[in-house]
């Protein structure tokens, strides 16, 4: 895998190319939630419908420390775009991320001090990779930590975040998303795809567009994994995607989610809970309470930038007379280092 940098031009996207006739939806997925139940469909319980607190841990603020970065670099003019203004910015973003969400501070009391320096200096290790890979001088990205969604089968809504979107020229799109783990085998490389073909199914459905790239950045290898989806296969990606809601209906209407044992459990937080390590999992929600399409309650890190305020999120009857709310956009707490359970344990 190598690195190939294309120069892009800012874009505006047309409001009515992506106005849709949504009808009444009645239920939302994100790509992360959708990896949960993928992955385990308990997890996708515990997250979801139980809504089981999790902390944030180090490797995923340290990803969303990253990515702040990144989203503040491409809002200075090109020719300061440096590494050394990078890591400038890791200790300033790091505050800025603390006093929106105190809970971060737990990852480090404030007597160790040398803990906090080393996870700072891991941060910028990581983007002393991403210059490795791009050099952002040479790119002005369309979109940036952009909302994108769509219906899917007249009722389903499918939404996530793009950390980038690139539009060249001649109109071809890139999708962009980075990774703060280390590359995965290629025995997992299918499952960290999955998160950019459901952005490539929602910018299709909303654009008329296949994008022409989907790119993986890898920052800790300093690896690229570019991947060209076509229409075929997108339309076989919606028919799975369409497939796995209806498994999640039918998980919910009958209450069964079952344990999926695999080498993931050993970065799960709910082993407390879980059959497979003599746990047991709590009552089931009554329907007013659980919302198969939501994430866990607020301990997860966001990947928002600063000062952004969150979309209006659609409200509506869910499935099994549940309501609605929103679905989770970024990788949930508790699952393996920036993969939301949908990559390599190695990440």
């Amino acid at each position: 895998m190598t690195a190939e940098t294309v120069t892009t031009q800012t874009t505006a996207a047309d409001p009515a190319a992506e106005a849709t006739d949504t009808g009444p939806v009645t239920a939302s997925l994100s790509p992360s939630r959708a990896a949960d139940f993928k992955t385990c469909p308990l997890l996708y319980r515990f997250r979801s419908i139980d809504r089981l607190p999790e902390r944030p841990s180090a490797e995923q603020a340290r990803g969303t420390l990253v990515h702040a970065v990144l989203e503040r670099l491409f809002d200075l003019p090109a020719e300061e775009r440096t590494p050394a203004t990078a890591a400038s910015l890791v200790a300033p973003e790091w505050s800025r991320l603390l006093a929106e969400q105190p809970e971060l501070a737990e990852l480090f009391p404030a007597e160790d001090a040398a803990g906090a320096a080393e996870f700072l200096d891991s941060a910028r290790d990581l983007l002393d990779g991403y210059f490795r890979v791009e050099d952002p001088r040479r790119l002005e990205p369309a979109e940036r930590e952009s909302l994108v969604s769509a219906v899917v089968d007249d009722r389903l809504l499918i939404r996530g975040y793009i950390d980038r979107l690139d539009v060249s020229p001649d109109g071809a799109l890139r999708v962009v998303d980075y990774k703060t783990g280390g590359a995965p085998r290629e025995a997992f490389e299918a499952r960290a795809l999955f998160q950019l073909k459901f952005y490539a199914l929602v910018l299709w459905r909303t654009r008329g567009v296949v994008p022409a790239v989907l790119r993986l950045l890898y920052l800790k290898d300093a690896e690229v994994c570019d991947y060209r989806p076509d229409a075929d296969e997108l339309v076989r990606f919606e028919r799975t995607v369409v497939a796995l809601w209806r498994a999640i209906e039918q998980a919910t209407a009958a209450r069964d989610f079952r344990p999926k044992p695999s080498r993931l459990c050993d970065w799960c937080n709910y082993q407390a809970h879980c059959p497979a390590f003599g746990g047991t999992p709590p009552p089931f929600p009554e329907p007013l309470a659980a919302d198969p399409s939501s994430p866990a309650p607020p301990a997860r890190v966001t990947r928002r930038a600063a000062g952004a305020t969150p979309p209006a999120q659609p409200v509506g009857p869910g499935p099994a007379g549940t309501p609605h709310g929103p679905a989770s956009s970024g990788d949930g707490p508790g699952a393996p280092p920036e993969s939301a359970g949908a990559a390599a344990p190695a990440r």
